[in-house]
């Protein structure tokens, strides 16, 4: 099928579908080709529906949050995208659980939380991305990370299942979990269990989280977060601002000066800029430490 007929099926389903997309309209770096065909479900049956037909006609797909750890290549996206974010955010509370859609904005749950009393998400008032994308990475900062927190994850699984994995089953690891590049496990909701907690003093700890974050990452200009993870026994940012390179450019990517192991779209960058930089960075800081940079961003595309 052409892209005009994919299209032309999906907008039957009643779903909220785009063709020839810029994908710079859905990352946090700002960047990207276009996609042929990008669809927004806002519920696990329109995902499920999805994928279904895309199996049925034998379609690529490719599943993605808000993009706030994700570059696009320069030459887009053939396969399907299928975007699960803000419009899929149904949320339940009961007690000190929070059950909510993979879409939910992971900053808006954290405020949630804190207006009901419960702790355990300060940690994570800052960070932009949706709450399937951050159990997907075992998302954390400041000593929290999504698996102190998560209880239980709903998923749509290779055969197009709906199944439900609890606790240790997430696997969870630095950066990592059970989902993480596997693509045929689609996570559709999750429930948080936390604990209560003073509101006074979430709230201090949620704005100590926020302040610092405006005073060490430069958070005015586009970029995917952190851009290298943690090797054991090393910071990123140190050892890449101890080769000198703050402030270093390709293109219009450009290493932060307020924070090395950010690279931020100062100027239009293009992702071939951010990736050559990427691959400087890493050079740079193998030569000198002997220590290799694994990055934290996600890459998808063609050039």
């Amino acid at each position: 099928m052409n892209k005009i007929e994919i299209y032309n099926n999906l907008k039957e389903f009643g779903l909220d579908v785009l063709i020839d997309e810029s994908m710079s309209k859905h990352t946090s770096f700002k960047i990207g080709g276009n996609a042929d065909i990008l669809v927004k479900p806002t519920s696990m049956i329109q995902i499920k529906q999805i994928i279904d037909f895309c199996k049925k006609k034998n379609i690529k797909y490719i599943v993605i949050g808000n993009g706030t750890n994700l570059l696009v290549k320069d030459g887009g996206i053939r396969e399907l995208v299928i975007k699960i974010g803000p419009d899929f955010n149904n949320i339940e509370i009961k007690e000190n659980y929070i059950t909510a859609s993979s879409g939910t904005s992971l900053i808006a749950l954290s405020h949630l939380a804190y207006k009901h009393g419960l702790g355990g998400l300060e940690f994570a008032c800052g960070i932009p991305g949706t709450l399937g994308g951050a159990i997907k990475m075992n998302a954390g900062a400041f000593k929290g990370e999504m698996s102190d927190i998560v209880y239980s994850t709903k998923y749509l699984n290779e055969n197009g299942e709906i199944c439900e994995i609890k606790e240790n089953q997430h696997r969870f690891a630095y950066r990592e979990s059970i989902f993480d590049n596997n693509s045929d496990l689609i996570i559709l909701e999750s429930t948080l269990r936390l604990f209560e907690k003073d509101k006074t003093e979430i709230k201090e700890r949620m704005d100590y989280c926020t302040n610092y974050r405006k005073e060490k990452q430069p958070i005015n200009y586009p970029s995917a977060g952190s851009s290298f993870k943690r090797p054991e026994g090393h910071f990123p940012g140190q050892l890449i601002e101890e080769c000198g390179l703050k402030g270093f450019r390709v293109g219009g990517a450009e290493v932060s000066t307020l924070h090395a192991n950010f690279i931020i779209n100062s100027n239009n960058a293009t992702a071939k800029d951010v990736l050559e930089l990427m691959e400087y960075i890493q050079k740079k800081v193998y030569d000198k430490f002997n220590v290799n940079l694994e990055p934290e961003i996600k890459v998808i595309g063609e050039d």
